[in-house]
């Protein structure tokens, strides 16, 4: 495959994402059923940038190119229909009108598995023969940056695991087929969201920051990062919401995503290099710390004899994570790929940048504040906030990818 045809699947997959995440926080405005808003953030919103810059980048850190050019067109027509079905069928205030049919998530369902597969295979034939990673494609003047580059290879498999089996755990929910688990939805979201996207972002991410901003990451700090993103999600997943293994998977999760920040600090506070971008992934990786706190009082809090889940705790959990973490972490790292500063349009500049990523945070922080003091006004202003903020990323980024597509066309 070319390197331009990688690069167009990409973009594809990222103009997609931000439109998924101007629909999620639209509907989070509007107050769509919360199963449904989870769908959008992280089916949407989350997975489709993920996927779209793992094809691009995991072949490269492999040191090989990605085997075919028909996977990426063929996962992208199922993972966005599997998405919108699943998000039709998770919309409980349309089914009580009797408008959804009950195999519209099996069919959701079916249609996100083929797009998995399709991404696995691809991914996975690939790098055939260099499964652990121990080829790098890095280059001699970074040999530095080896170390970390070849550890951090052998937790992507990790990863894609955890998308295959969380990916079969929601087929086996809509459908006949035996589950590993008891198809509660919070198991199959953390394994997804934690043991696939969480543990990749750990993964690509000790070596994206590190070529951002000019600084090898500190080994010590990586060793336990990685394990500890890797045992983590399925401990929590099989445990949840009590008992000794969600213990120790809460406690595992908080490591890595604690050392993670770390990592990322001080390779941020070293670099002579710092831009809009990579202050707003310091942002993301921050809310990260506070959302998997939140979730580590679920699993030390009994012990305690403290309350365990609370409605107003399981939503802060989930959106200091899923637009805290992944969102702002996901908009940090987009721009510096794709700065908008490249772009010759209005409002091309950091300045929009800051707005648009500092209306996501500054909604979020309303909407987390909102729900802790009982405040359902201030939780729909920072809804409303975030809403402008998804805007203003979606209209930067969909202006400059279509500019880069016309100058590579023209």
């Amino acid at each position: 495959m070319t390197g331009g045809g990688r690069s167009r699947w990409s973009r594809r997959f990222v103009a997609l994402s931000a439109a998924f995440l101007v629909v999620w926080q639209l509907g989070a405005f509007v107050g769509v059923p919360r199963r449904a808003e989870v769908t959008l953030a992280l089916f949407g919103f989350v997975f489709h940038v993920v996927f779209g810059m793992a094809y691009l980048l995991v072949p490269s850190y492999f040191g090989t190119v990605l085997a075919t050019d028909r996977a990426p067109a063929a996962h992208l027509a199922f993972s966005v229909s599997g998405t919108v079905l699943l998000a039709v069928a998770a919309s409980g205030g349309v089914a009580a009108v009797g408008g959804i049919p009950p195999y519209v998530e099996l069919v959701g369902a079916g249609l996100w598995c083929a797009g998995v597969i399709v991404f696995l295979a691809a991914l996975l034939w690939s790098i055939r023969d260099n499964l652990l990673g121990r080829q790098t494609g890095t280059t001699a003047e970074r040999a530095e940056h080896e170390w970390v580059d070849r550890y951090a290879n052998r937790f992507v498999t990790v990863s894609f695991a955890y998308l295959g089996v969380g990916s079969y755990e929601l087929l086996a929910r809509a459908s006949a087929l035996p589950g590993l688990t008891d198809g509660y939805a919070p198991r199959i979201t953390h394994l997804l969201a934690a043991g696939f996207v969480a543990l990749l972002v750990f993964a690509l991410g000790v070596r994206l920051a590190p070529r951002f901003l000019g600084v090898p990451a500190p080994k010590s700090l990586t060793a336990v990062v990685l394990p500890a993103g890797s045992i983590g999600p399925g401990l929590v997943a099989v445990g949840l919401s009590d008992g000794p293994a969600f213990v120790a998977g809460a406690v595992a999760s908080a490591t890595a995503f604690v050392g993670f920040a770390a990592v990322y600090l001080v390779v941020y506070l070293r670099s002579d290099k710092r831009r809009v971008g990579s202050g707003i992934v310091l942002l993301g990786v921050l809310c990260g710390v506070l959302g998997v706190s939140v979730g580590l009082s679920f699993a030390l809090g009994p012990l305690f004899g403290l309350p365990s889940l609370s409605a107003v705790g399981i939503a802060a959990h989930r959106e200091l994570n899923l637009l805290g973490f992944f969102g702002l972490t996901v908009v940090g790292f987009v721009v510096q790929f794709f700065p908008p500063t490249a772009g010759r349009f209005r409002g091309a500049n950091e300045r929009t940048v800051r707005l648009s990523a500092g209306a996501l945070a500054g909604g979020l922080g309303l909407s987390v504040v909102g729900r802790f003091v009982g405040n359902p006004a201030v939780v729909t202003t920072g809804d409303g906030v975030a809403v402008v903020g998804a805007v203003g990323y979606w209209y930067l980024l969909s202006r400059l990818l279509v500019e880069i597509g016309a100058r590579r066309t023209g």
